[in-house]
């Protein structure tokens, strides 16, 4: 492939997974394409990579690659040019009183605690919902690059937690769970313009939001923050909300 032919990363391996259950679309198979071994990606690298669509779960770094599907488009957001739609410009004054403080990859048991509620209110049967602590540390506090962890509080109690990667380009979102018992809350959008704005004060172009899914409930929200681009057939290109 032509990862390969790129001097910072040939020294990695590529390999393929065998198929599994989709986790986003019903009775398909998925599989995964991994870059080993792991201690070698470190941030320079991570950044190519995440270029190329490929996305870290701890220090499991892959993209998805099946065979006879491709509706797992890597997207990112042009932090720049990006401009809120009202809807968004209302979720950012509802929740602009949030205290957020960054911190290294850290754990707590109020983290842990607010992840497990998030993972059964929000994905429930989503495979994370019975997670122990041990698997949840190895998704979200292990890291071979630049992390950081995000701390959103209202009057001191913990709201939301997020974890992102800091990118030669940009910031890659890696995970964000919050409050789930505070139903007209709309912290998930809150966080992303969040990062977007950070993303601008870092003087940086892009914010990764993983992978955008037209037919996925969970996953077709991200093509809302404009304007976008997405890695179709190895290109980024524009990704709108009427994209096919």
């Amino acid at each position: 492939m032509s990862l390969l032919n790129d001097i910072p990363l040939s020294a990695l391996h590529f390999y393929m997974t065998a198929p599994y259950p989709c986790s986003y679309l019903p009775d398909l198979q998925a599989r995964s394409q991994v870059a080993t071994p792991a201690f070698l990606i470190n941030g320079p690298v991570y950044s190519q990579l995440v270029q190329h669509g490929f996305r870290r779960s701890g220090t499991y770094t892959y993209r998805p690659l099946c065979d006879d599907c491709r509706a797992c488009v890597p997207l990112r957001v042009l932090a720049k040019q990006f401009t809120a739609n009202r809807s968004q410009r209302r979720a950012w004054a509802q929740h602009a009183h949030l205290k957020a403080s960054l911190h290294p990859l850290q754990d707590s048991p109020e983290y842990y605690d607010l992840y497990q509620r998030y993972q059964r209110a929000r994905h429930p049967d989503g495979g994370m919902d019975n997670d122990d602590r041990e698997s949840y540390q190895n998704f979200l506090l292990q890291s071979h690059v630049d992390s950081l962890l995000v701390e959103f509080r209202e009057g001191g109690v913990l709201r939301m937690v997020s974890v992102i990667d800091l990118l030669s380009d940009g910031l890659s979102s890696v995970y964000t769970f919050y409050e789930p018992d505070l139903p007209r809350a709309r912290f998930g959008v809150y966080n992303v313009l969040w990062q977007i704005e950070l993303c601008r004060k870092l003087d940086l172009d892009f914010v990764y939001l993983g992978y955008w899914i037209e037919h996925s409930r969970k996953m077709a929200y991200k093509t809302g923050y404009q304007p976008a681009q997405g890695l179709i057939d190895g290109v980024w290109q524009a990704l709108g909300k009427e994209s096919p």
